[in-house]
């Protein structure tokens, strides 16, 4: 059978090289995926092994044409054989696809914890902002008490994942952006090596370097054309009504300082007191940094957000004069040049959402793939750090990715980030 560039042909024809299009359902075969290039004469042993007579391939992305039939007759339909059950009549191929099966059903169970746990620390965010005026020192040690538990699982993990969320919560924007900034800080952290009292303070810092917003109108806050010279001048005066709560809630002089400063930039442009290089403070150039590659990516008009690989890229192609050299490089290394929330195109053509990255392992992520062939809710998770077959190509944006791969991958409107010790905890421990 020949249509265009695919051809159906027998199981003998089969050469290395040759770009196979399986007609098998993705839990019928122990490939990655269904569609992918032979490399080697085991791939064609397994493909026989597998019961097929024939197989289609597409001549355009293959390595080598297709051998013209041996005869002239008509050429057998592909019939697998039925999957067997017991284990001991499964090839370990097979075995080794339903393990990586039952591997994905595990993340996804992990994946629904960790977004559990980031809903709940959203909701804590929310009662600590709520509750700073009418009950000051109950809502600092509450504030102590969180950071100290995110602190703690960060820093003493063995590895640490960093997980995109979806869009549970709706018009909770300022408490993702908090807790976004405090995670990216804490994570960084950890990177440098920050012992864990300094970690505490940057924390804090972090969760609340936005306190002094809760003096500045909504109308100035909430505006989505350019602001006048008068309203940008006062919209910066949130920096010190930030110092002067934080004066009044008894924080430690570190956390101050971030308050203050998680606006100024290392070429002396920030604000609001225009310091330069090491005039800002070691935790504040941390936060700096956080803020503003989520602001980039969480914009208040979401038409104007860049992905999270286009926000690394402008910081470190455009802006790196900005930021800290060592810190700005710290975010990269820890996310990676794909971070998690990024679509990416891999080198077989298959499209995916970056999900989780490994700090340890940045360019290795694990990556929701879209196929229409498998439920939304069974995606495959490829885990790029077992996967030899393929790599990343490059970074895709949502809008040039078409409407069904975009429906299923469901990239999020907004990019917030949690974090996963205990998964790998759990892999150290086998």
């Amino acid at each position: 059978m020949n249509h265009g560039d695919i051809q159906e042909i027998s199981i003998d024809q089969l050469r290395i090289g040759h770009y196979v299009e399986l007609d098998l359902k993705w839990f019928e075969h122990p490939f990655a995926f269904s569609h992918f290039k032979l490399k080697s004469q085991a791939q064609i042993s397994t493909l026989r092994d597998l019961g097929l007579q024939t197989v289609r391939i597409n001549t355009q992305l293959g390595e080598v044409s297709a051998r013209p039939p041996t005869n002239s007759g008509p050429v057998p339909h592909p019939v697998p054989e039925p999957l067997r059950t017991s284990e001991s009549g499964v090839s370990p191929m097979m075995q080794a696809k339903r393990a990586l099966i039952e591997q994905m059903k595990a993340r996804r169970v992990d994946a629904q914890r960790v977004e559990n746990a980031f809903v709940n620390s959203v909701k804590v965010i929310r009662d600590i902002e709520k509750d700073l005026y009418r009950r000051p020192q109950e809502t600092v040690q509450q504030a102590t008490q969180l950071i100290k538990q995110v602190a703690d699982s960060i820093l003493n993990a063995p590895e640490l994942a960093i997980q995109v969320m979806g869009d549970k919560l709706g018009g909770e924007d300022q408490y993702f952006h908090s807790l976004n900034v405090t995670v990216l800080s804490i994570m960084m952290a950890r990177d440098l090596q920050l012992p864990i009292e300094l970690a505490g303070m940057l924390g804090i810092g972090a969760l609340l370097h936005d306190i002094g917003r809760k003096d500045i109108p909504d109308k100035i806050l909430l505006k989505t054309e350019p602001l006048t010279q008068a309203e940008r001048n006062f919209y910066e005066l949130h920096c010190q009504f930030g110092v002067d709560i934080a004066q009044r809630l008894n924080l430690a002089p570190a956390a101050i300082s971030i308050i203050r400063e998680h606006h100024e930039l290392f070429d002396g442009s920030g604000f609001p007191g225009k310091l330069k290089g090491e005039a800002i403070t070691p935790l504040a150039r941390i936060v700096v940094i956080a803020n503003y590659y989520d602001e980039l990516c969480n914009p208040l008009l979401l038409a104007d957000a860049l992905t999270p690989h286009e926000a690394l890229s402008l910081m470190f192609a455009r802006l790196r004069g900005k930021f800290d050299p060592r810190i700005l490089q710290t975010l990269i290394r820890c996310l990676g040049v794909y971070p998690p929330g990024t679509i990416v195109q891999l080198s077989n053509g298959a499209i995916g959402l970056v999900v989780t990255v490994n700090t340890l392992k940045p360019m290795k992520p694990t990556i929701m793939v879209f196929d229409a062939a498998i439920p939304k809710d069974e995606a495959m998770l490829l885990d790029m750090d077992r996967e030899t077959e393929f790599n990343i190509a490059k970074a895709i944006r949502p809008n040039q990715v078409p409407r069904d791969v975009y429906n299923y991958l469901s990239p999020r409107r907004r990019i917030s980030y949690y974090f996963d010790a205990s998964t790998a905890q759990r892999e150290a421990d086998k």
